[in-house]
């Protein structure tokens, strides 16, 4: 069975996006790009909202993303070899190969996937993990701390109700971001 994960970068104070929709603030050094790259690794499908799915899909439909570095090029693959599942009611194909699209999040759809897959599951997209998160389907959570506080904007899990964690891991930064992976009690 597959373990499915919600990984995002946040600011301190719990944002994805500042108050102007930007996330710019959340590029990575390339000690934290290539961690990501290998939390990516394991993941055999990404669940993704339209927007997210949107943003992600360059690193298939434009080839300078890869180009730059062999660090972007390795990011690149892990991402193309993933399959993606993208749910939207407005996206009408996929951009990318080895993607479909779910007109609506079906728990039990999600269920029988993470039963089934060979690998991890990844979440992407705030309101679809939180979705996720309160339909009991997420394992774990990974936020990679910014230190900076942006004071507004797109919460990271907006609107869910409690849900107990335990601590599974941490790891610092030379940049002075913080790793926090956390397992989902119950």
């Amino acid at each position: 069975m597959g373990t499915l994960r919600y990984i995002t970068n946040v600011s301190l104070d719990g944002f994805i996006e500042d108050r102007n929709g930007e996330f710019a603030w959340s590029e990575s050094d390339d000690e934290v790009f290539a961690y990501t790259t290998d939390l990516l690794r394991p993941m055999a499908v990404h669940l993704y909202g339209r927007r997210l799915y949107e943003t992600m899909a360059v690193w298939e439909t434009d080839p300078s993303f890869a180009a730059a570095s062999e660090l972007m090029a390795d990011f690149a693959t892990v991402w193309q070899r993933a399959d993606k599942v993208v749910f939207s009611t407005s996206l009408a194909e996929p951009v990318t190969g080895r993607t479909r699209i779910d007109r609506r999040l079906d728990p039990d759809v999600v269920r029988n996937l993470k039963a089934s897959v060979d690998g991890d599951l990844l979440v992407g997209g705030a309101d679809l993990a939180g979705q996720m998160l309160e339909a009991g389907l997420v394992d774990e959570i990974e936020w990679l701390v910014r230190p900076l506080l942006v004071g507004g904007g797109k919460p990271a899990l907006p609107g869910i109700g409690r849900v107990d964690l335990e601590l599974v891991d941490e790891r610092r930064f030379a940049s002075g971001i913080v790793s926090l992976r956390y397992g989902v009690v119950g």
